[in-house]
């Protein structure tokens, strides 16, 4: 559960009482009015109506400059609240589809798209890592490089973006995915030009090939990640960062390229290509099943279209790569 404090002008307290009863609220409470006659309303959310009530304190107070809804992190609550049937019947009829609420799903996940100086260290400092352990072959090595994983973040924001229709977030994860990989990439050639490996070994070999197998661990990642961040079990996200890590092969790709090896870097830039287009692919997926929506009619229609085109262009991709792994088995 979580403690939502609302703090408004004061003709809106009754209406802001009646809204935490409507809803369930656990306890409604409220302070005296201050000088700029704005009152501070506090709520005990359960989680399955968290969403709900968010949304209707913003149909409420979204156009009040002066209006704030802040939402606290709740440890425990004692005496531990016990549900009655009629609570059990408001929780059902108002339960989120998400563990989350969309707003702090954005608070964190808005993060990661952000391309700033932490960004471009942590990208530069994670592939000059994966570079190193492929070309040691030193596997604690790349998978340290693998934990970092700052590229994970921007492709996560893409999906939500364009779950939610945000076009501002989906430029801003564009670029900053498009900024990691070119830094990545022109960093670990010029790695490779230095530092030429004669005879790649199997930690840069197993990054230069790509099967059926390989797209289903994408697939499976993505969604786990975002499982992962709409139930706030965010522990789970250091697994899909080894699970479906995008700066080895990424590391891959330019040392290959530097080293004359184009069949490697081909192999290398598959692998990429085929781990990004499945994580975007399932991320959007499950965001979609999870039930993140934006919150008025106009912004659900704009999603709707947003998400429907975007996931066709994944699907498009994602047949792209099948043809080219094993052309084949399609012509047959």
């Amino acid at each position: 559960m979580k403690l939502i404090e609302v703090v408004a002008d004061a003709g809106h307290l009754d209406t802001l009482v009646s809204l935490a009863e409507q809803y369930g609220a656990l306890d409604c409470w409220y302070g005296q009015t201050s000088e700029d006659r704005r009152r501070s309303v506090r709520m005990l959310v359960a989680d399955e109506a968290r969403q709900t009530v968010l949304d209707a304190l913003q149909n409420l107070l979204g156009s009040a400059e002066n209006a704030r809804i802040i939402v606290q992190p709740v440890e425990a609550v004692l005496p531990r609240p016990v549900k009655n049937d009629e609570d059990a019947e408001n929780g059902a009829s108002t339960r989120a589809a998400t563990g989350t609420t969309r707003e702090e799903l954005y608070n964190a996940i808005e993060k990661g798209a952000r391309l700033d100086r932490n960004f471009l260290i942590l990208v530069f400092l994670s592939t000059v890592v994966a570079a190193i352990g492929l070309l040691e072959d030193n596997v604690a090595v790349v998978v340290g490089a693998m934990v970092i994983a700052p590229l994970l973040g921007p492709n996560i924001a893409l999906a939500f973006a364009a779950t939610l229709g945000d076009l501002d977030l989906l430029k801003a994860s564009l670029k900053t995915n498009l900024a990691g990989l070119a830094l990545a990439l022109v960093l670990s050639f010029l790695i490779g030009s230095i530092w030429q490996p004669e005879l790649p070994g199997p930690e840069i070999l197993s990054r230069t090939t790509v099967g059926f197998d390989g797209m289903v661990l994408a697939l499976a990642s993505g969604a786990a990640a975002v499982l992962s961040l709409t139930s706030g079990m965010a522990s789970a996200l250091v697994g899909v960062m080894v699970a479906v890590a995008l700066l080895p092969p990424t590391a891959t790709l330019g040392m290959m390229l530097a080293s004359g090896h184009p069949e490697l870097a081909a192999g290398a830039g598959l692998l990429l290509a085929a781990n990004i287009v499945c994580v975007n692919l399932s991320a959007n997926l499950v965001f979609l099943a999870r039930g993140v929506r934006p919150r008025t009619w106009l912004e659900k229609r704009k999603a709707r279209q947003s998400a429907v085109w975007v996931v066709l262009f994944w699907l498009v991709a994602l047949l792209v790569l099948v043809v080219a792994l094993d052309p084949t088995r399609v012509l047959r």
